[in-house]
């Protein structure tokens, strides 16, 4: 499906969003892109941009060509508010990640935080399969999706080996499909790519009761 029209009213409901981006982004962008002469030239798309938050407002405002999508048009219009106000550049599309608008090698690099991890195993191949599409021979792909054994993890409805519906705690309660991915799930995911390189980072909330786990992962087309 590529996208769940429960964040439509999620987008419609949530007035606050992260104005940083996460610290492996700043990370991942710094160490293959700051070099770069003309930051313009390297275009960057974000998949599941929502209304303009921290990874859109960084990229832009580091100067790159960026572009979004998202499924819900209320964040769209809230991310296309949001640069207005903040004088930043880009292009945001209101569509669906699994048959991007766009053609065959058109971006240096596409960038997923916490979008992929929203759809199950059978739908998430097919948008890995477009992100594929559109990067350039090279390019680069960043994605911070959530970890098997997060908080959360094997609650909710299980709809398959690593996707749950309707979890019931933890941060991604009340977001509808939830993936916690697995490592050797995400090296079948991504076997048409080069240079897979998978790390985690876990931080513990509640006075150290739970834990919340995300993938780093990195790619090469």
């Amino acid at each position: 499906m590529g996208w769940d029209p429960i964040w439509e009213t999620i987008f419609r409901e949530r007035t606050s969003w992260g104005k940083y981006p996460p610290e492996e982004l700043i990370r991942f962008i710094a160490q293959n892109y700051y070099q770069v002469e003309n930051r313009k030239d390297i275009r960057i798309l974000e998949i599941g941009c929502g209304p303009g938050g921290g990874p859109s407002w960084f990229v832009a405002r580091e100067g790159f060509s960026f572009f979004g999508i998202d499924g819900s048009q209320t964040a769209i219009d809230k991310a296309i508010e949001r640069f207005n106000a903040n004088g930043l550049n880009g292009e945001f599309i209101c569509g669906p990640i699994n048959d991007l608008p766009w053609r065959s090698e058109t971006f240096d690099c596409v960038i997923d935080v916490a979008c992929l991890q929203h759809n199950n195993e059978a739908d998430t191949k097919e948008i890995v399969r477009e992100l594929y599409r559109v990067l350039k021979k090279g390019g680069r792909h960043f994605s911070l999706t959530s970890k098997n054994d997060c908080w959360g993890d094997h609650t909710g409805t299980r709809i398959d080996g690593t996707s749950w519906l309707n979890v019931t705690i933890g941060p991604f309660s009340g977001m509808g499909t939830v993936r916690f991915a697995t490592r050797e799930s995400l090296v079948d995911l991504y076997r048409e790519f080069r240079e897979l390189n998978l790390e985690y980072s876990i931080r513990s909330v509640n006075g150290c009761q739970n834990n919340i786990s995300n993938w780093i992962l990195t790619c090469t087309k």
